[in-house]
């Protein structure tokens, strides 16, 4: 069973960057995808990028392609989304996710394991 921990959210101006971390526990993750969702305000959760643990590979929506990057700890077990250039739209609560597989997917149902969620707004 794999713990997750979010934290580094907060209050950024428009143009702005945050880092968000996300440490992981109770399993190898060899095996895994990590990845991050958000969820703004009445709005369904959606996948935001995911990362490949054994290889590296990464993903992103269109929405945040170009402006965030997910990366990972390799000597630990933490996975990273460095946010520049945020937008208002940004505005959410973000979500660290991990599912046992090898096949990519960015249903979110399909992610077992959730942390508690870290918010990160975005000011005009």
């Amino acid at each position: 069973q794999v713990q997750l921990v979010e934290s580094g959210g907060g209050l950024v101006q428009a143009g702005g960057s945050l880092r968000l971390s996300c440490a992981a526990s109770g399993d190898t993750l060899s095996n895994y995808i990590m990845a991050w969702f958000r969820q703004a305000p009445g709005q369904s959760r959606e996948f935001v990028a995911l990362i490949f643990w054994n290889t590296g590979r990464t993903y992103y929506s269109d929405s945040v392609k170009g402006r965030f990057t997910i990366s990972r700890d390799d000597a630990g077990s933490a996975v990273y989304l460095q946010m520049n250039s945020l937008k208002p739209e940004d505005t959410a609560v973000y979500y660290c996710a991990a599912r046992r597989s090898k096949i990519l997917t960015i249903t979110t149902d399909l992610y077992d394991h959730w942390g508690q969620g870290t918010q990160v707004t975005v000011s005009s």
